[in-house]
C-alpha cells in the first residue's frame, strides 16, 4: 500500500473533505474564480457511460452554430481552436487544472465550456465555484461501488451537480434512475428517450429522425444515439436549430478510443473504453451477429471487483474467442484479477498477462469477417502499476502494429 493510501485510510472523513475544499477553494482564488464569469455558459454531463462522446456531440454542435467553445474530457482538453490530450488519467482533473481551464476559456472569449463531471470529482469538490447553466444525466449503472460505499452514495454525489444547477436540467429518461434528477427543480427541464428517435438503423453506422430531422451518423452502437439525443436537447436549450445539429454530428468521424475502428481489413479491429458490465454488453451487442474475438479485462486493480465475474460471462456469452489479460492492476496481483474474470469466461477463455502480447494473439487469430474487441483502455496513454508507477501505453498503437506485420 502506498503512503497516500495510508495517510487516506487513516484520515476521518471530516478533515479529508475540509482538504479537497480547501484546494478547491484555492484553485477558484489563484486564477480569479473563472467558473463564475457571467460570460460562461458552464454545462455540465454526468452519468456512469457516454459523458465523452456527448462532450464531444455538445462541442461540434455549438462550434457548428458559430461559437467558441472550451471543453473537458477524458480524452481530450479543448479551447477555442487549441486542443490537447489529457494525459492525467482522471476524468475529470484536479481543482487547479479545472480551474485553469476555465480561466483561459475566458481569456480567449469561448461562450461556452462543456465539462465531464464525475461522482469522484463531485466527492472530491471539483465541482465547487463553477456555475453550472445546465447539468446532463446520461445515464447511471454501478461503477465505484466500492469507493463510495454503496450504489446509493455513488447516485447522491451526481445528484449534487443537479442540486447545483438552477437553470436547465437534460435528463434521460429511458433511465430507472431518471426519477431522482427529475425531482431537482429547475427553471427548465428537457427530457429524452430512445423513443423520441425514429425509423433507427444501425447498420453502416446508424440513422435516426428526432422532431422531422434525419441524422446519419458515422459511428456505431446504438447507445450513440442516446449520446446525439442528449446533444441535441442541450443544443435545442439555447437556440441552436436541428439543422446545425445534423451537420455536426454527421461530420463526426468517431471518438478516439470510443468504438474506435482502427482496421478494417483483412479483418475488423475495434479499440473501445468500456469497463463496466453494461458498457461491455452494449459493444458486443453492436457486434452481435459477427464473429468476435475479445481481449478485456477488469480496469482498476483494488476497486469494484465485483464486476469481474459479470466480465467475464459477458464475454463467454458473446465471444467466440476470449483473452483476458493485464489491465491498470496498480497494486493489486494482476494475475489474481485476470484469474477473477476467468472464472466465469468459459473453460476456452485464454489467460495471458502481457496485454501487447494478448492483443497480438488475438489479431494472429482473426480471420476475414471476423471482429476483434479490445475493451478497458481506449484511447488512455498510461497502464497503471504498483507503487504509483506508470508506462506509456496505447491499445490502438498496439494494433496498428501487429496489423502492418501481418501485411508484410
Amino acid at each position: 500500500m502506498t503512503l497516500k493510501k495510508i495517510i487516506k485510510k487513516i484520515t476521518p472523513k471530516f478533515l479529508l473533505q475540509a482538504y479537497h475544499f480547501c484546494w478547491a477553494l484555492s484553485g477558484a482564488v489563484v486564477f480569479g474564480f473563472p467558473g463564475y464569469n457571467k460570460n460562461l455558459k458552464i454545462i455540465g454531463v454526468t452519468g456512469t457511460s457516454g459523458k465523452s462522446t456527448t462532450v464531444d456531440f455538445i462541442t461540434r454542435i455549438l462550434e457548428q452554430a458559430g461559437y467558441k467553445v472550451a471543453s473537458v474530457s477524458s480524452i481530450r482538453f479543448k479551447v477555442g481552436e487549441k486542443e490537447w490530450e489529457n494525459k492525467y488519467k482522471m476524468t475529470m482533473p484536479g481543482r487547479f487544472v479545472i480551474q485553469k481551464l476555465l480561466s483561459q476559456a475566458k481569456k480567449a472569449g469561448c461562450k461556452y465550456v462543456v465539462l465531464e463531471v464525475t461522482s469522484e470529482g463531485i466527492r472530491q469538490f471539483r465541482h465547487k465555484f463553477i456555475n453550472f447553466d445546465t447539468a446532463v444525466f446520461t445515464n447511471l449503472t454501478p461503477e465505484h461501488i466500492e469507493s463510495h460505499g454503496g450504489f446509493e452514495n455513488y447516485r447522491n454525489e451526481k445528484l449534487k451537480l443537479f442540486r447545483a444547477t438552477e437553470n436547465i436540467h437534460i435528463i434521460n429518461t429511458d433511465d430507472e434512475n431518471a426519477k431522482y434528477f427529475l425531482d431537482i427543480p429547475a427553471k427548465k427541464k428537457v427530457v429524452f428517450s430512445l423513443k423520441d428517435a425514429k425509423n433507427i438503423q444501425t447498420q453502416n453506422g446508424i440513422s435516426f429522425e428526432f422532431q422531422g430531422q434525419k441524422f446519419q451518423l458515422n459511428l456505431s452502437g446504438e447507445f450513440n444515439i442516446y449520446n446525439a439525443l442528449a446533444a441535441i436537447c442541450v443544443a435545442k436549450a439555447y437556440g441552436v436549430s436541428l439543422e446545425v445539429c445534423k451537420k455536426a454530428l454527421e461530420s463526426a468521424k468517431g471518438i478516439s478510443g470510443r468504438m474506435e475502428i482502427i482496421s478494417e481489413s483483412p479483418f475488423k479491429v475495434i479499440v473501445d473504453y468500456a469497463h463496466t458490465p453494461e458498457q461491455l454488453e452494449a459493444v458486443y451487442k453492436t457486434f452481435k451477429d459477427e464473429r468476435l474475438i475479445c481481449v478485456l479485462g477488469s480496469c482498476g486493480g483494488g476497486r469494484d471487483k465485483w464486476k469481474r465475474p459479470e466480465l467475464g460471462k459477458l464475454a463467454g456469452k458473446y465471444c467466440k474467442e476470449i483473452i483476458i489479460t493485464n489491465e491498470d492492476p496498480y497494486d493489486e496481483n494482476p494475475m489474481e484479477i485476470i484469474n477473477q474474470v476467468a472464472e466465469t469466461a468459459g473453460k476456452n477463455a485464454k489467460k495471458i498477462l502481457d496485454r501487447k502480447e494478448a492483443i497480438g494473439s488475438a489479431i494472429k487469430s482473426a480471420k476475414p469477417g471476423d471482429v476483434v474487441v479490445i475493451t478497458g483502455k481506449g484511447s488512455e496513454p498510461w497502464m497503471c502499476l504498483e507503487n504509483g508507477k506508470k508506462i506509456p501505453w496505447d491499445d490502438r498503437e498496439i494494433v496498428r502494429k501487429e496489423i502492418s506485420k501481418l501485411k508484410k
